[in-house]
């Protein structure tokens, strides 16, 4: 692009301050879709209905996600990242192996404890909506659950590796983790704490069991 077709700077501050605005509207709305379809479903969002709720135009929201299906997963996006940041980024200090393993399992309990979103864990309450469903929404959800499945099988493969606990099959493992995981999301709901020491004595079954060498 030559001098001349390129923006003047106060043109291109203008577009850039409208670039800014629309991330933060987006950043606004899908935190608020995640809510709700943490509790209601991917399937109860509609451009209307978030733009009544945070009092936006409905044009405005659909000028910014066109469609419900880039509405979903714009919102699948949104919890992704809300897990990584309390879930996943909080343990990358922490030794790979049982440590580690059980540290997500705590930031994981954390997560669905507190909760971090409106209606707890936002894949227990979408998967089971989208498992039959194939599609672009059940592909990014059926995507986060696999990664979350290969984090755990690593940290148990890395354990087995260096000789913390007995050798085992990493992915049945993390399978059943996963599955305590989501039955606990499931009590915590229906005011079930003590499902909290149930998850820490499942994880530590296979975070505690030492190898024959140890």
């Amino acid at each position: 692009m030559s001098e001349l077709e390129q923006p003047a700077p106060e043109a291109a501050g203008i577009s850039d301050q409208r670039l800014l605005r629309g991330a933060r509207a987006r950043q606004t709305i899908t935190r608020h879709a995640v809510d709700v379809a943490s509790l209601e479903g991917l399937n109860g969002l509609s451009i209307g209905r978030l733009a009544t709720d945070l009092g936006l135009s409905k044009s405005g929201v659909a000028t910014l996600f066109g469609t419900k299906e880039k509405l979903q997963l714009a919102t699948v996006a949104a919890a992704r990242e809300a897990f990584r940041e309390a879930v996943v980024r909080p343990v990358s200090d922490v030794p790979h192996g049982v440590d580690r393993l059980r540290a997500l399992t705590e930031h994981w309990i954390s997560y669905a404890e507190t909760p971090l979103f409106a209606g707890g864990c936002f894949w227990g309450a979408n998967l089971p909506d989208f498992d039959s469903r194939p599609g672009p929404v059940r592909d990014a959800l059926v995507g986060h659950h696999r990664d979350w499945l290969a984090l755990i099988a690593g940290e148990l493969r890395g354990a087995v590796a260096a000789g913390e606990i007995a050798d085992l099959d990493a992915e049945f493992a993390a399978f059943q983790i996963d599955a305590v995981l989501m039955a606990a999301n499931t009590a915590l709901r229906l005011g079930d704490h003590e499902a909290v020491g149930k998850v820490r004595r499942v994880v530590e079954g296979f975070a505690g069991t030492r190898s024959p060498s140890s």
